[in-house]
């Protein structure tokens, strides 16, 4: 696929979730993945920054063999060389990653990703060459820590409507919060722990999947 399909197929995604195993509940990526997919979920972001090397190579290529089976993109965290490698849909990158301008140079058809905590990050994410551009962190959140610390949902509404690509929100996202990203024009929501430590992953997955499509209360 080329960048233009991809970002097709993101637009018609909901839910992204990104799976890291120290937030797994003790269960295996895997299982977690194939339980998201089995949801519906079609966007996935594989999120391992303690591992590398073969094993993460492996891992990552089984992610990659099961979202294709089940029509979904996938995202790899940091590693614009491992999404390559295993031929993903994209790569989402931080402050401290490459620069999104090399990357969009090496890899002209991924999805790039980048993170944003404020305004001005976000336009020059997306003059950079930004697929899309991520708002967060928008709640407080256990799963990663940044200098800003949370940046509340109204951030959402001062980033939002400057950009000419689409966004995600992430940042302790849950069942109970996530109407209030909704109602600023959320329509990706990314998520770790509401959905991969959930007991019942898939039924987690899909009451969030609800609510950004307005379909629950």
């Amino acid at each position: 696929m080329d960048h233009q399909e991809r970002m097709a197929r993101f637009a018609e995604a909901d839910l992204y979730v990104v799976i890291t195993g120290a937030f797994c509940g003790g269960r295996p990526t895997v299982e977690v993945l194939d339980a998201c997919l089995d949801a519906g979920v079609k966007l996935i972001q594989f999120r391992e920054k303690d591992t590398g090397g073969l094993d993460l190579y492996e891992q990552a290529l089984t992610f990659r063999e099961r979202t294709s089976a089940a029509g979904a993109l996938l995202i790899i965290d940091d590693r614009l060389d491992m999404a390559l490698a295993v031929e993903a849909d994209g790569v989402h990158l931080g402050r401290e990653d490459l620069p999104v301008a090399v990357a969009r140079r090496v890899a002209p058809d991924l999805i790039i990703g980048a993170s944003s905590h404020n305004l001005d990050e976000a336009l020059a994410a997306q003059e950079a060459g930004a697929s899309y551009i991520n708002i967060g962190p928008i709640f407080p959140t256990q799963t990663k820590s940044v200098p800003t610390g949370d940046v509340g949902p109204g951030m959402i509404e001062r980033i939002s409507p400057r950009l000419t690509v689409p966004f995600t929100c992430m940042g302790g996202i849950k069942a109970g919060n996530i109407h209030e990203v909704v109602a600023r024009g959320a329509r990706h929501a990314a998520v770790v722990t509401a959905v991969t430590a959930a007991e019942d992953v898939a039924a987690a997955a899909r009451e969030l999947r609800d609510a950004l499509r307005g379909e629950n209360g």
